[in-house]
């Protein structure tokens, strides 16, 4: 028997449903340019222009939806969110249902005279993680100063705190904190310009940029936004062209009243051979350091963190990995997962005693070796200074002693080419992986080379 076909007008009622629950500029931001197909009674397909609004609605407004249609189609039981561009389906422009259709999305910049238009959203430019917003961000003494701080600037951006420069160690929100920024912002006003992007990706464009003489479509990107978020912004370090590139883009944004936000690993004054305008210009507005989570935050941590796993984790079982991983939140979620997962794949209850027998391994393994560690180690046994090893000296007495420290530093530690890097001078990955490779290859006919990398293995203890 074919499905039952939908009342008439069953598309129009559900919008004016979805009307009643949202503000207008909620409504047509999100929904203004939706069409509604109810092909029949169980099925129903909202029609959205591109992989932005799909997200985004799949994300905050689906449960939303599936309440109004149950209003107007009880009997429907399939939602389906489609990308439907409306150039492909009616042309740009073209009424549906009684509205017309904006040819511009949330997050557009503007085009400019040479006709560069982009569009930025979770699946492109933006990369947000759903995760990081404010309602998951675990507040303690320890991030309570930048947390205010980043909902200043959604209350008041480019006003309250300009530019925002958030730091700290490696694993303890920076991240999170910055990317719940975007979301907020993008919550309150969908036509908000927000370009959030690691600071490689700004080295990397600009390079192309300038190896395709394609400077004008490069500033045009960065330079007409209205909230502008770079994630460590230390790998700026040792790039004298892309600092000056930074500097211009930063000077335009900051006259135009247009938010900046930054996060890096070292306050302003801290990061290697940071030109000292940049610098200046980092401290202009606000600058808090998220540090280590207390053992109260650490545990909270561990207990929502089993919860968005669907496990209500005892409080001594919380308590014991609290107590155990205090250095970030990273590794913290790290344990719990792993307790988590062991658990579920033993069919066992996450008691104290499971916790104990799954981090058994972690609790009794020597302490981890630290960047610095090495880098202190390197420094003594080649008699040179940490700050020639930041440097861009490139004589062979510093040149050697820093390409052993990045592979020491790759065997030794659980951090990326690009962190290594950022450690010694904001050199990029493949500096990094080229001087691993080069070491690897001397160490095999150098005999020298391999009593010297001993000892320093011997002073790390390793």
């Amino acid at each position: 028997m074919a499905p039952a076909a939908p009342p008439a007008g069953a598309p129009e009622l559900i919008l004016g449903e979805l009307r009643k629950e949202l503000t207008e500029h909620q409504f047509g931001c999100w929904f203004g340019a939706a069409t509604l197909d109810t092909p029949h009674s169980g099925r129903i397909r909202l029609n959205v222009p591109n992989n932005f609004y799909r997200e985004w609605i799949q994300t905050k407004y689906l449960t939303l939806l599936r309440s109004c249609v149950a209003r107007i189609l009880p009997g429907a039981t399939e939602i389906e969110v489609a990308v439907q561009p409306p150039a492909a389906a009616q042309g740009p422009g073209t009424p549906t249902n009684g509205r017309s259709t904006p040819t511009r999305g949330p997050g557009t910049i503007a085009p400019a005279s040479n006709g560069f238009e982009r569009r930025l959203g979770p699946s492109r430019d933006l990369e947000l993680n759903e995760r990081y917003t404010f309602d998951n961000f675990v507040l303690g003494p320890s991030n309570r100063i930048p947390h205010a701080a980043a909902l200043g600037v959604v209350q008041h951006p480019g006003k309250a705190y300009n530019p925002l420069f958030i730091h700290g160690s490696v694993g303890l929100g920076k991240t999170h904190l910055i990317q719940a920024i975007c979301h907020a912002l993008l919550e309150r006003r969908c036509d908000t310009k927000v370009l959030y992007l690691n600071c490689e990706s700004f080295t990397n464009d600009f390079i192309h940029a300038l190896e395709h003489t394609d400077l004008e479509r490069f500033r045009n990107r960065y330079r007409y936004l209205d909230i502008l978020v770079v994630d460590d912004i230390h790998f700026l370090a040792n790039k004298d062209r892309t600092q000056e590139e930074f500097f211009h883009t930063f000077n335009t944004l900051y006259n135009a009243g247009k938010q900046i936000v930054l996060s890096s690993d070292s306050p302003p004054g801290e990061i290697p051979t940071l030109e000292s305008r940049l610098v200046s210009r980092f401290r202009w507005g606000m600058v808090a350091e998220i540090e280590k989570p207390v053992y109260e935050t650490r545990f909270s941590i561990a207990r929502r963190k089993a919860r968005t796993m669907g496990v209500d984790m005892p409080e001594d079982a919380a308590r014991f990995i609290a107590e155990t991983v205090d250095s970030n939140i990273r590794e913290l979620e790290g344990s719990v997962v792993k307790v988590v997962g062991s658990a579920l794949i033993m069919e066992r209850p996450v008691t104290l005693a499971l916790v104990k027998d799954v981090l058994r391994n972690a609790d009794n393994a020597p302490p981890r070796i630290t960047m610095e560690e090495i880098i202190n180690a390197t420094t003594r046994q080649y008699q040179v200074k940490v700050s020639e090893l930041q440097s861009k000296k490139r004589t062979q007495s510093i040149t050697l002693p820093r390409q052993v420290c990045m592979f020491l530093a790759r065997q030794l530690t659980g951090l990326s080419l690009e962190e290594i890097g950022g450690y010694l001078g904001g050199r990029d990955h493949t500096t990094v992986m080229y001087a691993v490779e080069r070491i690897l290859e001397l160490e095999q006919r150098d005999q020298r080379l391999r009593t010297t990398i001993a000892s320093i293995r011997d002073r790390l203890g390793a």
